[in-house]
């Protein structure tokens, strides 16, 4: 069943009333703020790499007031252990039982500050939880509900004693973008406000988790016509057969795109999907996708500049069909 006109609208004037109200706390960035909705009704995780103090923590707070929900930051260091992230299991000696103790990622939003400072062992222990929504620990299986999404930051700078993300984490992440720093008007407002060291207080809750859920199954109705699909396809092809590649957009990757789509195509009031949406989230969506040739690398290429030839050059569909 395939989203109504009606439908699509009231989804569009939701959508912009959730953007509207996390902006009261994160000045300036409305563009961002569209793209975390898109991967949170897409069921999806961001990456954000960032410098520190643009907002990445006041961010997964205004988010969590404005849908009802639970949140929680995790501070990944070097000695972070998995079972710090997902939870332990411990014995009560009253009970003589063994009791799990839920770590942090059992919240709807998991802010994973810097993430690639934890181990490669500690990092893999956010990895089925990202996709498949649920931990496993000592055997028993422990799901995370919904919405649950991951907002994970990595500094640019800083890189002594990090340890890089693995593709296949990278590949877990439906959106990668930044912040950055607000432009001059919102710069005087935030620095007029200073006393305010929480503005996602003040925030009233629209909307509840549940219906963030129902949000995210309406919004996997949106049409796609078999000539988009196409397209998405043929530019997850053009990545691979790339010189500068030696890994192009996954089948994960192409999935991503079509999920993220339909959101994005939603949340603007359609019920169908078109060419210039892959095209503007292409950039977020694949970029953190392509694994570069070293030699390629070497000379200057970057996933950016593959992509952005790779839009040109393959043709987009000029009719569509709408539902």
């Amino acid at each position: 069943m395939t989203m109504t006109n009606e439908q699509a609208a009231w989804f569009a004037e939701t959508f912009e009333k959730l953007v509207a109200n996390v902006g009261q706390a994160v000045l300036g960035k409305e563009h961002v703020i569209r793209l975390t909705f898109t991967a949170m009704l897409a069921e999806g995780h961001v990456l954000f790499e960032d410098a520190p103090g643009t907002g990445k923590t006041s961010l997964a707070r205004a988010l969590a007031a404005t849908v009802q929900g639970s949140h929680n930051r995790i501070q990944f260091t070097p000695d972070l252990l998995p079972s710090d992230v997902t939870g332990v299991t411990i014995y009560d000696q009253k009970t003589q039982k063994f009791e799990f103790h839920k770590g942090p990622v059992f919240n709807n939003i998991v802010l994973a500050d810097e993430i690639n400072r934890a181990s490669p062992k500690t990092q893999s222990a956010l990895l089925e939880v990202m996709e498949e929504s649920r931990v496993t620990v000592d055997g028993t299986t422990y799901e995370a509900g919904r919405p649950f999404m991951v907002l994970a930051t990595q500094n640019p700078i800083e890189q002594a004693g990090t340890y890089r993300l693995p593709e296949a984490q990278l590949d877990r992440f439906l959106i990668k973008t930044s912040i950055g720093y607000p432009d001059h008007a919102s710069t005087v407002r935030l620095l007029g406000g200073a006393n305010l060291k929480d503005r996602s207080k003040d925030l009233t809750p629209l909307i509840t988790t549940q219906a963030v859920a129902d949000m995210a199954d309406l919004a996997a109705t949106t049409h796609v016509d078999t000539a988009v699909l196409e397209y998405i396809s043929r530019l997850c092809e053009e990545t691979r057969n790339a010189s500068e590649t030696r890994l192009g957009v996954s089948v994960r990757g192409a999935l991503a795109m079509v999920r993220a789509a339909k959101v994005w195509a939603a949340g603007q009031g359609r019920n169908f999907v078109l060419p210039d949406d892959i095209k503007e989230l292409a950039p977020v969506v694949w970029t953190h996708r392509l694994v570069m040739d070293p030699e390629a690398e070497f000379s200057g290429a970057t996933p950016e500049v593959v992509l952005t030839r790779v839009l040109a050059e393959v043709a987009a569909p000029q009719q569509r069909a709408t539902a």
